[in-house]
């Protein structure tokens, strides 16, 4: 793929470059393109206009991209601006190798990448007319968590009241069993350095990624391959989408509600929602329910009810009287296959709360019509109980294959939920935990990979502290509680 895009004539002038001075032999390696996968060989074949007789059949482009998808561009048909995009060139490892904290240290300031990117955002930032809020997800699980910590302390230095959504994202495959004690110790020193560094750049941070997504509770009506990103990033990307849809809502009327969209809120509404209030918690846990159930159907479950973590280590018996949170259903059912109606929605989300008896200090409620579209080439991960507009079934569809694909599966309804609520503490407990004992405590493991990693003794305090701060957030009878006194 082109970091210029396919819609514009901004043409590289990045070409051979060749010191005039230097006289002797020149030595030149080039590496083979990847090759174009069926899926964006239809693409390119569509742009060119050949032969219909040679068009190439879907059921062949689900079946290829089930197993050559390789890297994000493979199934991407986006037309990206020529700004949209950055390559970062230079380095001396491969993707492999660039995969923790440490590795990704000082990419950002190095040469003028920093100010390139920063660039960037600017332009887009100056075509706006208001800014509600800048929206970020990283891949937190190796080097771009540092690079992308960088980006985002200059993004707070230059935008100082635009609040920042982070995700922090990461693919099972992450959670795959170290080789030895010394991986161990890594990888539990990047994950409590990386949430440290993310978190203190940003208003909200949600972090996204099950050790097991295949086995989880969100896949009760999916069919997903840990070892595929391409699968686990699709629920993901799913699930960011329905809980961003407020923020796309355009407000009608004096209500801001219409027969079609109901509780627009920008990021800043979400943000000051989810960590203005009470004890000012700024990690969110995210949850979805892919499909949604249907209002009124067989199984009795409710959209609350349905909803499961994407969120890591959560506690989720947890029981909390502040919990804050902002649920978004979209594409809602009726029992029989039927739209529901934006009240129909509301109606049975006040009275799943009030048959439970259980309910949050506050709740906000998002509601759409439309549900989420599953074009081609999203992944085959719908499993036969699901039918053409992703309404749950009773029983299997007969002669169906396990996995349904977009040629069965059209749409799905929706319900995604970010919440504040004290069921993360065992998220933050581990990282906090983790950086003391290998990072803070006399004689620690990983003393010396904090000082590799650049870090001085007196920032490694400043991340535990920040750390601390935010488990005591949410249990103020911490033992961190006395520590502080």
């Amino acid at each position: 793929m082109s970091s210029h895009g396919s819609l514009y004539n901004d043409v590289s002038s990045s070409g051979p470059s060749y010191v005039q001075t230097w006289k002797g032999n020149v030595t030149r390696e080039v590496s083979e393109p990847h090759k174009k996968n069926l899926f964006l060989q239809s693409l390119y074949e569509g742009e060119q206009k050949v032969d219909p007789t040679k068009k190439i059949e879907d059921k062949d482009l689900v079946d290829s991209l089930q197993e050559d998808v390789r890297f994000w561009t493979d199934f991407s048909k986006v037309h990206y601006h020529p700004k949209s995009l950055y390559e970062i060139n230079g380095l001396s490892m491969d993707a492999n190798q660039f995969n923790n904290y440490g590795t990704g240290r000082d990419v950002f300031s190095e040469g003028s990448r920093g100010e390139e990117m920063s660039e960037r955002l600017r332009f887009f930032a100056e075509e706006c007319d208001h800014i509600q809020g800048i929206q970020f997800v990283v891949d937190d699980s190796g080097g771009f968590s540092s690079v992308a910590a960088d980006f985002l302390e200059n993004i707070a230095d230059d935008y100082t009241n635009i609040p920042v959504l982070l995700y922090s994202a990461r693919d099972p495959r992450h959670y795959i069993k170290p080789m030895n004690r010394e991986d161990s110790i890594s990888r539990a020193i990047h994950d409590a350095v990386t949430f440290s560094r993310l978190s203190s750049f940003c208003k909200l941070i949600a972090p996204i990624g099950l050790p097991s997504l295949s086995t989880s509770e969100v896949c009760s009506f999916l069919h997903i391959d840990d070892a595929k990103p391409f699968y686990s990033s699709a629920v993901y990307a799913s699930a960011l989408h329905s809980i961003s849809l407020p923020f796309r809502m355009a407000p009608v009327g004096p209500n801001a509600d219409s027969r079609y969209v109901a509780g627009a809120v920008d990021v800043n509404g979400i943000v000051q929602m989810l960590s203005g209030q009470g004890r000012q918690n700024m990690v969110a846990i995210l949850d979805v329910a892919m499909p949604a159930p249907l209002i009124g159907g067989a199984s009795q479950r409710s959209f609350q009810g349905s909803l499961n973590s994407l969120t890591p280590d959560v506690k989720e018996d947890a029981e909390d009287s502040y919990e804050v949170e902002s649920m978004t259903i979209h594409g809602a059912l009726r029992s029989g296959g039927n739209h529901a109606s934006i009240s129909e929605v509301k109606d049975s989300v006040t009275a799943a709360y009030e048959s439970s008896g259980k309910r949050p200090m506050f709740s906000h409620l998002s509601v759409a019509s439309c549900p989420l579209p599953v074009p081609l080439p999203f992944p085959s991960i719908f499993g036969n109980c699901v039918g053409q507009h992703g309404e749950l079934l009773g029983s299997p569809i007969p002669g169906s294959l396990p996995r349904r694909s977009s040629l069965d599966v059209h749409s799905v309804p929706m319900a995604a939920r970010l919440r504040s609520s004290n069921a993360v503490l065992p998220f933050l407990d581990k990282r906090l935990s983790n950086l003391r004992k290998f990072g803070m405590d006399r004689g620690a493991a990983g003393i010396g990979l904090l000082q590799n990693w650049g870090f001085a003794k007196e920032e490694v305090d400043e991340m535990g502290e920040s750390l601390a701060k935010l488990v005591l957030a949410l249990n103020p009878y911490s033992q961190d509680s006395s520590d502080s006194d």
